[in-house]
This record gives C-alpha cells, sequence and structure tokens, in this order.
C-alpha cells in the first residue's frame, strides 16, 4: 500500500514541484529574452563561436545562439531523477504487486491516455485515490514503458523478447507512436526461427502491418522450417490462417495439411475451424494423400474432399492427353491462343481453379542469375543476358539477340516455378535507337500469359516494369521493331519479387511518383540545342547563365524533345524558362508514344509564361514530349532550364492545394466558359471526338493523390504491393478513360489487348 511521506504534506510535495518546473520555466523565458536582446544588437556577432557560457567562461558552442541559454538536457536528467521516487510522488500505480511511484502531472503531460484516467472525471481522478492498480499488465514492461515516460529513453538490447512484446503492447495501447514504431524496427532486425512466429502474433493481434509484413516475409523464406517449429503451432487462428493462405508460403501441401491437423490438437479443438481447413489446398496433393492421409482426419467434409478426388484424377487424365496433343503444337508468336490452348481448354479450367504455391521466394533478390540455375535457352549469343555485365558491350558483345519475324525470340528458364512481378531489362542503347517488345509467362512452355505489351511504344535503354505477381518457368521476350534494323538487341534482365509500391493503369502501364525525365532513368535529349548533353534532365536548376545551363531551339525551326525510356501514364510536368532578365515566352507542348503521332497537351500560345511553370493536363500514355516556343520577348530563340515529368510530389501537392482554395471561383467562371464554348465550339481547330466519357486531371488525381502519399504510410494500411486504377487506354489515342465508360469501348480495349486473368479490376477502386 502507498504510504504517505513523513516530512512534507501532499500541498508540500506539490508545490515543490511546481517550483522546480516553474525554476526552469524561467530559466526558458530567461534564455528566449536574452536571444531576442542579443539579436537585435547591432555591435555583436551573434555567429562569433567564441561566446560566454553561463558561468560566464568562453565557449566554442556553434549550436547554440550567443545569450541562449540551453540546458535541456539538464531539465531533462532532474526529471528522469523522479522516476519512481517516492518523495514528492502523488500516486502509486499496482502491477502484478509491484509498486511504481509517479507524479499525475508528468503521466498526463506524455500520455493522452494517462490523462483522460487521472483528469477525465474517472474514478482515478480523484484526488483522494492515490493508488491505482493498472491489470494486464507485466511489471517488466511497465517499469520500461514508465522509464520511457520519465526519461525519453530505453536500451531495447538489454530487454527479453518477452518483454519487449509487453512493451509493445503497453505503448500501442497507451499511445506512444514513437516508442512503438522503434520498438517494431528493433524486433525487425532480430527475427529468428524462434522468436518470428511470436512477433507475427503481436503484430497481428496490434495491427501494426508493416512489421507483420516483415515476419511474413521471414517466415516465406523460411517455410520448411517454421512449419516444422512447435512456435508455429502456438499462433493464434489469425495468424495461422493469414500464414497459410499466402501464396508464397510453399511447402509441401501434405506438410500444411499435417499442420493444420497439429494446430487443433495443440489447442484441443474436437470441432475443425472452417477459417483453417478451408486454407488447405487439397487439389495439390496427390491421389495417395488424399486417401490415406486427408480422410480419416476428419477434418473435412466429405463432399469437398470427393469434389478434390475428383478434381486430381481429371487431371491425371487431362495431363496425359495433354503429353500426347501438344508434341506437334507449336506457340503462336504473336502470344494469341495457340493450338494446345484450344484442344486442352479443359486443362486450363482445371489448372484455374488449382491454385499453387510460389516455390521460389526470394523478396527483392534477383532469381535470374545462373547462382538460381536460371539460364538462356533461346536466342543467339545466349551467354550474355545473365552474366550480370551491364556495361562493357558494343556493337559485336555483350548482348543476347534475335531476329524481329514470326518465328525467333530469347526464352529464359528459371531454376524453379517462381514469384515475380518486377523485370528490369537492359536495351542495347550505344546510339539513338528504340525498340518495341512483348514479354510472356509460362509454367509449361506451352500456355502463354502476356504480362507486358510495348508493341504499340518506342523504349529505349533500361526498362524497369511492374505488373501483378505471377508464378512461371520460363520468361519470353519477343522484339517487333528496331528504328535501326531488324534484330532485338537485349543486354541485361533481371527478375525480382518486389514490396515496393506500384500502380498499373489500363494494359499493365506504370504510373510514375517520382521524375522519370532524368538521366538517371535513362531519358535523352534527341533535339535541342546545348553546350552540355542532356543539360535539360541532369536535375540542376540552380547554375545558369546567359551561356550555359540551358536547352534553346530555333522560334519557327524544330523544337525540344525529351525520350523517356518506356511508356508512363502522367497527367503533370513541369519546366524551368530562362529567367536572368525579365522577358516572358510563348509555347505549347505535345507528347507522342512512337514519335510519329502528335497530341497537343498543353497550349501556352497566347500567354506570357515566366520561370517555372507547373503543367496538368489529362492523363495519358507517354513516351516522347515535344516543347516548341513561338515567341521570346528578347530575340527569336526559345531557352529551356529544367523539365520534369511527372511534377514532384510535394510542389504538385501544393499547387493541388493552392488550386483547391480557388474552386470557387473557378466553378462560377467555368460556367461562364461553358456558355462560350456552346457558342464558339463550331470555330475550333481541334475537336473531341470523346469529350464525355476521356478522364479529366480532377478525376485521375483523385487517385493519383493516394500514390505519392509517404511509402511508409501505404505500406501501414495495404499488404500488396501493387494498385491498379480503374481506368484504361484506348488505341493509338493513348489517353484514359474509365473503365465505366461504355461497353463499346471497353469490347474494343480487349479486341486489341487480351486482359491478362491475374489482373483485378473489379477491386481496382478499393485496392487504393
Amino acid at each position: 500500500m502507498f504510504s504517505k511521506p513523513t516530512t512534507l504534506s501532499r500541498i508540500t510535495q506539490d508545490n515543490a514541484l511546481r517550483k522546480i518546473l516553474s525554476r526552469r520555466l524561467d530559466c526558458s523565458r530567461m534564455a528566449t529574452w536574452q536571444t531576442h536582446n542579443c539579436c537585435n544588437s547591432t555591435n555583436i556577432n551573434v555567429n562569433n563561436p567564441l561566446i560566454c557560457n553561463s558561468n560566464g567562461i568562453i565557449s566554442t558552442q556553434t549550436n547554440t545562439l550567443f545569450g541562449e541559454v540551453n540546458h535541456v538536457h539538464q531539465l531533462s536528467e532532474d526529471i528522469g531523477n523522479l522516476f519512481n521516487q517516492e518523495e514528492y510522488s502523488d500516486i502509486s500505480l499496482i502491477v502484478e504487486n509491484v509498486s511504481f511511484y509517479a507524479h499525475r502531472v508528468i503521466l498526463a503531460s506524455r500520455s493522452q491516455y494517462f490523462r483522460a484516467l487521472l483528469y477525465g472525471g474517472l474514478r482515478e481522478s480523484q484526488i483522494s485515490n492515490r493508488t491505482i492498480e493498472i491489470k494486464e499488465c507485466k511489471a517488466a514492461a511497465f517499469q520500461t514503458l514508465l522509464l520511457y515516460i520519465y526519461t525519453g529513453k530505453v536500451n531495447l538490447i538489454k530487454e527479453k523478447e518477452d518483454t519487449l512484446l509487453d512493451l509493445l503492447g503497453l505503448v500501442h495501447q497507451y499511445g506512444f507512436e514513437q516508442l512503438e514504431i522503434s520498438v517494431s524496427n528493433y524486433l525487425k532486425s532480430i527475427l529468428s526461427l524462434k522468436n518470428v512466429c511470436m512477433i507475427y502474433d503481436t503484430a497481428c493481434l496490434y495491427n501494426l502491418n508493416t512489421l507483420r509484413l516483415k515476419c511474413a516475409q521471414f517466415i516465406d523464406c523460411n517455410a520448411r522450417e517454421i512449419i516444422k517449429s512447435e512456435q508455429f503451432l502456438t499462433l493464434s487462428a489469425e495468424a495461422f490462417s493469414s500464414i497459410i493462405s499466402r501464396d508464397s508460403f510453399y511447402c509441401p501441401e501434405i506438410d500444411i495439411f499435417h499442420a493444420v491437423k497439429s494446430w487443433h490438437r495443440n489447442h484441443s479443438l474436437t470441432k475443425p475451424l472452417t477459417d483453417l481447413t478451408s486454407k488447405v489446398r487439397l487439389t495439390l496433393m496427390s491421389m495417395h494423400e488424399l486417401l490415406k492421409s486427408v480422410r480419416y482426419s476428419n477434418l473435412f467434409d466429405l463432399n469437398i474432399l470427393m469434389d478434390a478426388i475428383d478434381i486430381v484424377n481429371d487431371e491425371s487424365v487431362i495431363t496425359t492427353t495433354t503429353t500426347t496433343t501438344t508434341t506437334t503444337d507449336t506457340a503462336n508468336i504473336n502470344g494469341s491462343t495457340t493450338q494446345g490452348q484450344v484442344k486442352n481448354n479443359v486443362v486450363t479450367n482445371v489448372v484455374s481453379t488449382k491454385t499453387t504455391r510460389e516455390k521460389n521466394y526470394r523478396p527483392e533478390e534477383n532469381i535470374a542469375t545462373k547462382a538460381f540455375h536460371a539460364q538462356v535457352v533461346e536466342g543467339e549469343m545466349k551467354h550474355a543476358l545473365l552474366d550480370g555485365e551491364i556495361t562493357n558491350y558494343d556493337l559485336d558483345r555483350g548482348f543476347t539477340r534475335h531476329l524481329i519475324d514470326d518465328h525467333h525470340e530469347i526464352v529464359v528458364k528459371l531454376g524453379e516455378p517462381s514469384i515475380f512481378n518486377h523485370i528490369k531489362l537492359l536495351l542495347w542503347d550505344r546510339d539513338a535507337r528504340s525498340y518495341s517488345y512483348y514479354i510472356e509467362v509460362s509454367t509449361d512452355d506451352v500456355t502463354w500469359t502476356r504480362i507486358i505489351d510495348y508493341r504499340s511504344y518506342l523504349c529505349r535503354s533500361w526498362q524497369k516494369l511492374y505488373f501483378p505477381a505471377v508464378v512461371a518457368t520460363s520468361i519470353r521476350i519477343v522484339g517487333t521493331h528496331n528504328t535501326v534494323n531488324k534484330v532485338f538487341h537485349l543486354v541485361s534482365m533481371e527478375v525480382y519479387y518486389t514490396y515496393k509500391p506500384f500502380a498499373l493503369i489500363g494494359h499493365l502501364l506504370g504510373i510514375p511518383k517520382d521524375n522519370v525525365a532524368t538521366i538517371e532513368a535513362s531519358a535523352v535529349v534527341p533535339e535541342g540545342v546545348s553546350r552540355q548533353r542532356n543539360a535539360l534532365i541532369n536535375g540542376d536548376y540552380e547554375h545558369y547563365d546567359w551561356d550555359s545551363g540551358y536547352t534553346c531551339h530555333q522560334l519557327g525551326s524544330g523544337g525540344i524533345v525529351v525520350q523517356l525510356s518506356q511508356p508512363y501514364v502522367v497527367s503533370s510536368m513541369r519546366i524551368l524558362l530562362w529567367d536572368v532578365d525579365n522577358r516572358s515566352y510563348g509555347y505549347y507542348i505535345e507528347t507522342s508514344t512512337d514519335n510519329t503521332n502528335w497530341s497537343m497537351i498543353v497550349d501556352k500560345r497566347n500567354e506570357d509564361c515566366k520561370s517555372w511553370e507547373i503543367l496538368t493536363f489529362s492523363p495519358r500514355a507517354v513516351v516522347f514530349i515535344r516543347i516548341i516556343g513561338t515567341h521570346n520577348t528578347a530575340n527569336e530563340v526559345f531557352h529551356c532550364v529544367h523539365f520534369e515529368c511527372p511534377c514532384k510530389p510535394d510542389v504538385l501537392k501544393a499547387y493541388m492545394k493552392d488550386r483547391s482554395i480557388l474552386s470557387s471561383n473557378e466553378k462560377i467562371l467555368r460556367s461562364l466558359a461553358l456558355k462560350n464554348i456552346d457558342n464558339t465550339s463550331s470555330n475550333e481547330n481541334t475537336k473531341d471526338e470523346h469529350p464525355v466519357h476521356r478522364t479529366t486531371y480532377d478525376e485521375f488525381y483523385t487517385y493519383y493523390s493516394l500514390l505519392i502519399e509517404d511509402v511508409n504510410e501505404r505500406e501501414e494500411n495495404n499488404l500488396t504491393p501493387h494498385s491498379t486504377l480503374p481506368f484504361t487506354i484506348k488505341i493509338p489515342s493513348s489517353e484514359l478513360y474509365s473503365l465505366s465508360s461504355s461497353i463499346e469501348q471497353e469490347s474494343q480495349i480487349t479486341d486489341e489487348f487480351p486482359p491478362t486473368p491475374s489482373v483485378s479490376y473489379a477491386a481496382a477502386a478499393t485496392s487504393l
């Protein structure tokens, strides 16, 4: 029980504590006054490192302004000395029969939970109630948390793992977000086979998604060891179910079945939990396993078991037929349905219901290497593609190639069935040539699924390709066009499963968050005059003058062209016009995907433009950007210093915020403008063929604004790396249209690009 101090009354204690805090506050106010007084003096050099400290002694501290007293460290130390001290305390917290002396005002100032508990009108807030029991809490963890409350620091290395998990629950309950992040990050760094299940269970309990994801990845990479451990059987039902339902949790399905059976026995359950048994993929087992092991477990309904047996039996029969039929069938080089697919349509239906588990799961690691037994089985000069060399190549060596026709291709065979969602290609780029291509994957070298289709786009150098995760053993790259000759050249290829968030539109076109018009992103400036090659996109927009630091072109002749490395869906740009003097420019911007068909997206021919320009427009697929100057108030040359595509996220967000402030006025002006447009639309030179269904910038930004949020914040809310926006691209205009536009437009897109089975457009709106 709490005993009152014998020397001081409670009022005396409170007064003493107030004096301590008041004295510190007075020092802080005096320091502020001294700083203000000294900074307004013209005879004192504030930046002089030789300043007097509080004792009047010369000090060389450069982090404190002249006259400023900074004793924060001493203040923190003094308050820390009050930790668990009976003297001056006004409350005792009982945890597992252990008393911790504390101070109401300190607890309330550090935690909203304690503020509500101690000053919110509850029974504990009564002054006479000087003892409070904290239930469902471990004393060791609470002592660590109380130390953090008083000192702001704690040594996690000295704590046991059980204490750390208890501490994580406490900081989550009491709302210490910074400490919660620190503990979570520390737990990520100490994951092992012995503790990962325990940590994963805690992360699921408190919905700590980043920690949960890290544990899940560790479990996936060590699935065969984890499933045999005793810790795996101690998981909660929710955590256990979420693990065995993951496609990337690769174990023989019979082992997963035995783990489910052991889990029920370990938790003394007589009736099977459907949420667990439904995660066992019976169709991945053999007939012998179903009949000899699963049938007598009493975990599955008889009808479910019989359905699985029928599918496995049909699978074995059809597989035999497939082996005979497909020996004379060849895959169509254009990626259309093969003869084998038509004759064995039943196989596709059965396999589509038989969900597999990914065997080779190595996040953020290139699996297309010889170390993982990957090899090039089709293509000329096979040895060069996977050797890891990306610098020493020229016209004669350092690449793998194939003739561009209907019979040749490059095929890479992975060492085993693998899951991946990211491919990096290096197209031969020693000159200005560009390529078109597509990529398909397969698990049996008979049925191929197209994951990338860039036949309508001109691409160069590094290709960073993202797509929904697929499982495959073979990857086929087929070149369809080369702007110089009839050969497709590929220098390097890397294959990954990445957790880096990315977003897709239409037929798997990426939506960049950051500027892709950079040298690092393999963009180039093929047209335009500059003293330095690619000066427009080198990222330097501070060092320019009358003679250098800009790209230009003669008015009335040509323009400035930027080529991106691959097609991207963009809706914003930012440019810096040369602004050393007070001149102004007029210009317009066009975009293209093939360097032949151009569309105007920005028209400022009749405006006086200066310095920085933030440009927004209806979203579209873009490879080439052409900036054409129309007038200059000083001379006959158009000068541009810097170009971004898309606009930097923070700049764009600030621009949209300012734009929203004027939205009410814009609506009034828009209504007036529409009346004028109705009267003058017949005189316009360019007519919009689809004014109703084309996606506007504001519609697109509603989704895009979610993509440019902080990556960690997105990971907290979504364990799936990719998001698919509910738009599609109308070929050949490259403009975006809503998936809910019209059935005719959707059917046209479907005919042009068959949908990829792994993409779920139905869940597009909710995926963000």
